[in-house]
């Protein structure tokens, strides 16, 4: 194991690494796994103390380290992802005040446009600003706190800026030797996780992973299918072939007292896909509502094909019960079941986890009533 050293190329023809040092590592097997990239800025500024972004357990020591040392009144948060989300939590719990500043209107843009006002206000309902259709100009130094966010929409001082702007593949090396691309700018990969070199494999998230749904290949970071992907490379260099079948796309994420959840396509996708979408939004309870004298909600939507009734995506909002939901249809979605099919299936019933008829047994009955 070699700590702390980059690597400044393959040499695929004579199966070599290049180390920075100089040294040179041959090679019967590679398996590039160079994981992905924080996007940044490309403003003055974003090179202070006190930016950040957040892509790896040294990013997290290093915001850590910062506020245990500096003390720290004011965040700005730059997007409005799952990490943006989840860093305003918190933010908010060490008694900061937080901004969260977004190009776009509403957060995490894979939800339905009724479930991201719903993650909005509930992240503004516990204290957090939420600043739409700013772009950022600058940062700067400021006189009353460290530092200055200068966007189009105002300036706003801070003593800490985290730039959660998303993530994309860390391929250039890959690239460089000659390794296929695939059309999102990630390693192109078979069911094996083998690249276009004989003896190069990929894993995790610089490559490709194949949509079972969308029928394409994908770039979708997150670190089950990594996980996956790196035992299927060492398992088959290692002699004990295996094969990747791929994913639905289920994501999932907290913030304050609210689940986020999502599988599958949406709309959008779908048509993309050569699909004929219908969806619906259901609105009900996660238990039987005698259990429930809070009146908590829970909604999910389905989407489905027109023409065969297939299930094609799902996603999920509430206080509670929307990742089982989300994690039951991703199962339905990976056995290629319609909507009749998860009309009626069989759950296990009790009222304090679900009514006798589940919220994904009537939503799927009102999907099927509207194609």
């Amino acid at each position: 194991m070699r700590l702390q050293t980059p690597v400044d190329g393959i040499d695929t023809a004579s199966c070599e690494v290049r180390l920075s040092s100089g040294e040179r590592l041959s090679y019967d097997n590679l398996v590039v796994a160079t994981g992905a990239r924080a996007n940044g800025l490309d403003v003055p500024g974003t090179d202070r103390e006190g930016v950040f972004v957040l892509r790896n357990l040294e990013d997290a020591i290093a915001v850590k380290s910062y506020l245990a040392a500096t003390p720290c009144r004011k965040a700005v948060i730059l997007g409005a992802g799952f990490i943006a989300m989840e860093m305003a939590e918190n933010f908010s719990a060490r008694g900061m005040e937080t901004i969260i500043v977004h190009r776009g209107e509403l957060p995490v843009a894979r939800w339905d446009p009724e479930f991201s006002k719903i993650i909005r206000d509930e992240v503004t309902a516990r204290g957090v600003t939420f600043v739409t259709g700013a772009v950022t100009a600058a940062i700067e130094g400021a006189a009353a706190s460290r530092l200055a966010l200068v966007t189009d929409r105002g300036t706003f001082d801070a003593d800490i800026i985290l730039m959660a702007l998303g993530i994309r593949p860390d391929a250039t090396l890959a690239g460089e030797a000659g390794i296929e691309l695939g059309k999102t700018g990630a390693i192109r990969v078979d069911y094996a996780q083998r690249t276009s070199l004989e003896n190069v494999y990929a894993a995790g998230d610089c490559c490709e992973v194949y949509h079972r749904v969308a029928h394409e290949w994908v770039s979708m970071p997150l670190g089950d299918i990594a996980n996956k992907q790196g035992r299927v490379a060492g398992s088959t260099i290692g002699g004990k072939p295996l094969t990747f079948p791929g994913i639905v796309g289920a994501q999932s994420f907290r913030v304050f007292g609210l689940e986020a959840a999502a599988t599958g396509i949406d709309e959008e996708g779908a048509a993309g896909s050569g699909y004929d979408p219908g969806s619906t939004i259901v609105w009900g309870s996660p238990v039987a509502r005698v259990m429930n004298p809070e009146s908590r909600r829970l909604g999910l939507k389905l989407v489905a094909d027109r023409k065969t009734g297939k299930l094609l995506g799902a996603q999920a909002v509430g206080s509670e019960g929307a990742v089982s939901r989300i994690n039951t249809l991703s199962a339905c979605l990976w056995s290629g079941l319609d909507i009749d099919d998860v009309g009626y299936l069989d759950l296990a019933y009790a009222p304090p986890f679900s009514g006798a008829w589940d919220l994904i047994h009537m939503a799927a009955q009102q999907l099927r009533r509207t194609l």
